[in-house]
């Protein structure tokens, strides 16, 4: 067995079409598109390389691939919040064989060593949070867009190797179409529904153009602060609703407002994993004109939450569950597709949000954790701090 770095095309494809042999014949896994994979990878589009660089490595045995992994770091992420240097692993895959693991550990280790860290997470992304974060130890049903599917073995190498849990994150699953309310939950909801000075409801054709501007002043007032989260200007703001136009449903896209003024949100998308099971990671020509055409049949019955919030001078005040009781009327309707909804990534570092998604029905479904390993064995572990 050897471990090499990958450095070219051959060794790119290898590294990137593994998980398709590993997970063969697993009805449950969805292969992420290869070039959304690729772009962690590219300096000209991943900032982070600005700070920072990544590697990854295969394991190799009589040519056959065994193992992946990726380590990467990025100097101004790596002291922010944390008590030593941290970097971090990602994109593991491993046939089932411990030693194999390790080896694939210990590599990722001795290389962010030689960079001047101290510990790593993992398995996280060289990116954003939103998506390729976490290791999925609990709900081994089909991923949502942006999410790992794993192999159940791999928590027990984590574990094994001396990884500890820094934190976990839920799926929170809900059930859309025809799910009858509690009569307090209901009465709560009418109060404000009732009331002239609130609507509920989605954004008109001829104001998607003002999308990106409510979405700002919730977003801003809601999380900023919150968790690290920065605050959005509106530029950035366009982009992130540019990116998502080809995908949209603007149903999915509910406001609320309090005297003509956003004031709630709940963002969704389909979820286009559904669609994306069908091309094995490919993303070319044919497989955008299936997509397009798939997407016309209205295939996607499942929603994915993508972020829920409520500006702080109307929380407490029954808003989240006017959000769901007032949005219930179009989701009982029989145009409506979506049966249920999945608002992924919601850390148990954040029982406030947690307890909002409860309060509005959801129900863990999955659960994926982040895990912390720290090169000094006797250095001592804390966990991510709770909000």
């Amino acid at each position: 067995m050897n471990i090499i770095t990958v450095q070219n095309k051959s060794d790119i494809k290898k590294w990137l079409e593994f998980p398709l042999e590993l997970y063969k014949g697993d009805e449950n896994y969805i292969h992420p598109l290869n070039n959304e994979v690729e772009d962690v990878f590219d300096k000209s589009k991943n900032k982070l390389f600005k700070d920072g660089d990544a590697v990854r490595f295969l394991l190799i045995e009589n040519g056959k691939v065994l193992g992946r992994i990726a380590a990467f770091f990025n100097n101004k992420l790596a002291n922010k919040g944390n008590k030593q240097p941290t970097g971090g692993i990602g994109f593991f895959e491993c046939i089932n064989n411990k030693e194999i693991a390790f080896q694939l550990f210990e590599t990722a280790k001795e290389w962010l060593e030689s960079k001047g860290m101290q510990a790593m997470d993992g398995p996280i992304n060289f990116g954003d949070r939103d998506r390729f974060w976490g290791l999925l130890t609990d709900g081994f049903y089909p991923p949502n867009y942006g999410m790992f599917y794993h192999k159940e073995y791999y928590q027990q190498f984590f574990e094994d190797f001396g990884f500890k849990v820094y934190f976990n994150q839920y799926t929170y699953y809900r059930i859309v179409k025809g799910k009858e309310f509690e009569k307090r939950f209901y009465d709560k909801a009418k109060l404000n529904i009732d009331n002239p000075d609130y609507s509920f409801r989605y954004p008109a054709k001829d104001e998607m153009d003002k999308l990106p501007e409510y979405f700002v002043t919730v977003y801003n007032k809601a999380w900023a602060g919150h968790s690290g989260v920065k605050a959005m200007d509106l530029r950035q703001a366009k982009m992130i609703f540019k990116k998502l136009k080809p995908i949209m449903d603007r149903r999915l896209l509910y406001f609320g407002f309090y005297k003509g003024e956003p004031i709630s949100f709940y963002i969704s998308i389909p979820d286009i994993n559904q669609i994306f099971r069908k091309f094995k990671g490919k993303f070319g020509l044919i497989q955008k004109l299936l997509f397009l055409y798939y997407q016309s049949r209205g295939i996607i019955d499942k929603s994915l939450g993508l972020v829920f919030g409520v500006v702080p001078q109307h929380q407490g005040k029954g808003i989240e569950a006017a959000m769901v009781v007032s949005y219930s009327d179009l989701a009982f309707s029989e145009e409506y597709e979506y049966i249920t909804t999945e608002m992924n990534w919601i850390g148990d570092f954040n029982p406030k949000m947690m307890r909002v998604v409860e309060q509005i029905g959801g129900e863990i479904l999955k659960t994926h954790k982040t895990y912390r390993y720290l090169f000094d064995r006797n250095a001592e572990f804390e966990r991510m701090p709770f909000n």
